[in-house]
Formats: C-alpha cells, structure tokens, sequence
C-alpha cells in the first residue's frame, strides 16, 4: 500500500482525530519539559499585532490560538449545532430528552465535585466549569477503535449528548466568563449582526459575505469584552441551510471546514495549551485542590453525573434506552464523557491567567482526560466481550435442537 493510500485511509477513520490531538498533546508535553521550553513558551507569549494608525488587535499568539483560531472551532460546532436541530438528532424532542438530561447531569455534577475540592479558596473556585466539557473528537475517536462491536446507536447516543455538552459550555461561557463588558461595542455589532440575518433571510448562495460579515462581528465582540468565539456560534447560526437555488450552504461550509478544525486547528490548540511543566512537580502537586478537582471531576463527576441520570430518566419511565444499548456500555459511555481535553482546557484558560495555575489547570485535565479515556474503552471492550460471548452461546443453543433433529 501506497503512503498515499495509507495517509488517506486513516484520515478518513473516525479515530484519526482523536489520535492526532493524543499526538499533539503528547508532542506538547514533550517539547514543554526539553531544552525548547523556553523557546515554546516564548513563541506562545510572541505579539502579533493588526493595527491601522495604531488601533487594532494586539495579541500574543496564544490568544490568536484561543480567540482567533478556537472562533473557527466554534463556527463549526454552530453549524452543527443548527444542522441537527433543523433536520438532525435534536429536531425530534423526544429523541433529545435521554441524552438531553444526561448531558445536564454530565455537567452539573462534575461542577459539584470540583467544587467539593476547591470551595474554600475564592481563586481556584472559579474553574468550576473546567470539568463540565466533553471532547467530542477525542471521546468519538476513543469509541471507534471499538468499530462494528458497539451498537450504532451508543455512537448517536454519545454525539448528542456531547453536542448538547457544547451548547451547554457556550452557555456557560457567555454567561460566567464575560469579565468586563463594553457595551458601545455591542451596540456596534448589532450592524454586522443584522446584515447576517438578512443574507440567511434572503437565502444567500454565496458563502464570502457571510465570512466577511462574521469577521467583523468577531472583532466587535472580541473588543466588547465578551468571549469573542461566541461570534463564531452566533455567525453559524445565520447561515442559511437552504439558499435560494436549493442547495445548502450550511452543509457545504460545514464539509469544507471540518477537515482543518480537526486535523489542523484543534491539534494547534493542543500543542499550544497542553505544555504541562512537569519540573519539580511531586505527587502531591497532583493532589492540590485545583487539579485533583478537575481530574476528579471528569473521572467520578462525569460517570455519576451521566450514568446516574440516565439511569434516573429510564427508572422513571420518561425515557428508554436505545434500541440494542447496555447498561454496562452506557457506563462506558459515561467513563468516556469524563474526556474533556480541549473544551476543559479552553475553559481553563478564561477562568485563570497564572502560569502555575495554568499548569495545574493542564494537569488535572491531562490525567482526568487519560484516566476516563483508558478506562471507557476497557468498560467497553468488556461489555462488547461479554455481548459476544452471550450471542455464541445463544447460537450454540438454537444449534442443538437441529443438530438433534438431523440425527
């Protein structure tokens, strides 16, 4: 086989994504603790600027990463987000509430436990949210190495719950990590905002206005003080799924980008923001209040949090679960939901600007992420063993009685 062939085959696996962000977190841990510390860190810290006469943006690249780059992250998690609701798993209701309340659970019990951990100190209290996110690349790839021996449902049961899990971190965002608001600026972007509204009205079969006019958004909101990537969402949601001539300009976009927000921008994020510093650090710098808050939050608050409330939704009769589903797989579901990797640390970087607390902030997610990784997919492999084992058992049985007849 070709290197050709070979590149394209695992591009086009469902696990390729979630490999590369393993590598680029991997490569970021190393890099991080070798001689080009410095320079890593250095070059994140580097300012780019875009000024006009002097006004402009200004930024380090780290923030060009988070703010810049993670906005195109965000637009597409918008497109999604408005694909399935129009014509997707979140049109039908009763399709939405099993995952709908799980991912509630999923991200109000992780909060919780951190804060078990960090209530008595007022600095760290406020990554409370860290916990609350899924990865969504990261838990499907970890899903796919399992293939064809999961059901398919368990795949559409983790997708909605994770695409909720986003909705809810974009909420959370908007609501608790908006620090000073300039509200001129807002006033501003409601020009922008309303152009968007009329080419999704019109049903505009071009794509570059949209850009354009999003981009503007972006910096309007960038300088108004709230977290700029929300205009990415709101940019998403403008544009038209249906155009005039019939075709969709939502899922032509969202088929153009996913390929670089997956195999460029979210593994660039995790290089950028993944360089744990391991010099000097004991195990009980592990165990400080604010990383074992967030590992325990991902590892024990997620599988709580969902299983429990799946399981409280069913018991209750509200809801059942999907056709061909396990209570063992969806607890190794729940194991994978505790993945939160690049919605974690993004979070982590909007509720904290210390370089120490940063540093724990990667740590906690790093060892909650790989702990809830390693252990869904030994919870799933068990379970598909076991369903496998159970359906040659019932093959030999039905096999008897004419094994029987014939003699």
């Amino acid at each position: 086989m070709s290197l050709g062939r070979a590149l394209d085959r695992f591009f086009r696996h469902d696990a390729a994504g979630g490999i590369l962000l393993m590598a680029s977190a991997l490569l970021a841990l190393i890099v991080a603790n070798s001689a080009l510390s410095a320079g890593y860190h250095e070059l994140l810290l580097k300012k780019f600027s875009i000024l006009i006469e002097g006004e402009g943006l200004s930024k380090p690249l780290i923030l060009w990463i988070n703010d810049g780059l993670m906005a195109v992250f965000f637009f597409l998690i918008g497109l999604e987000l408005k694909r399935e609701m129009v014509e997707g798993k979140l049109k039908n209701p009763a399709d939405v509430m099993l995952p709908g309340l799980a991912a509630v659970g999923g991200m109000v019990v992780p909060a919780l436990v951190f804060l078990a951990f960090n209530w008595s100190d007022p600095v760290t209290r406020g990554g409370w949210a860290i916990p609350a996110a899924t990865d969504i690349a990261f838990a499907v790839g970890v899903l796919a190495l399992l293939g064809k021996r999961l059901p398919a449902a368990l795949k559409i049961f983790l997708l909605t719950l994770a695409i909720l899990d986003d909705l809810g971190a974009i909420l959370i965002i908007a609501l608790f990590y908006t620090k000073e608001l300039h509200v001129d600026y807002l006033f501003v972007a409601l020009l922008p905002l309303a152009g968007l509204y009329l080419l999704n009205r019109a049903g505009a079969h071009r794509i570059a206005p949209i850009v354009l006019l999003g981009t503007v958004l972006w910096v309007l909101v960038l300088k108004s003080g709230v977290h700029a990537t929300l205009a990415g969402v709101v940019t998403a949601f403008f544009v038209p799924l249906k155009d005039k001539y019939g075709k969709s300009p939502l899922h032509s976009l969202e088929h153009a980008l996913s390929p670089y927000v997956l195999f460029l921008i979210v593994p660039v994020f995790a290089f950028a923001n993944a360089g744990v510093v391991l010099t000097g650090l004991t195990l009980g710098d592990l165990f400080a209040p604010l990383p074992i808050g967030i590992a325990a939050g991902l590892v024990i608050g997620k599988q709580l949090g969902v299983f429990g409330a799946t399981w409280l939704v069913v018991r209750a009769g509200w809801a059942r679960l999907p056709h061909g589903v396990t209570w063992a797989q969806i607890y190794g579901l729940a194991c994978l939901a505790g993945i939160g990797f690049t919605m974690s640390l993004f979070i982590g970087g909007l509720s904290f600007d210390t370089a120490d607390n940063m540093n724990a902030v990667r740590l906690g997610v790093l060892a909650g992420s790989a702990v809830s990784a390693i252990t869904g997919y030994v919870v799933l492999l068990m379970a598909a063993q076991r369903r496998e084992a159970e359906e040659e058992e019932e093959e030999a049985d039905a096999a008897e009685p004419a094994a029987a007849v014939q003699n």
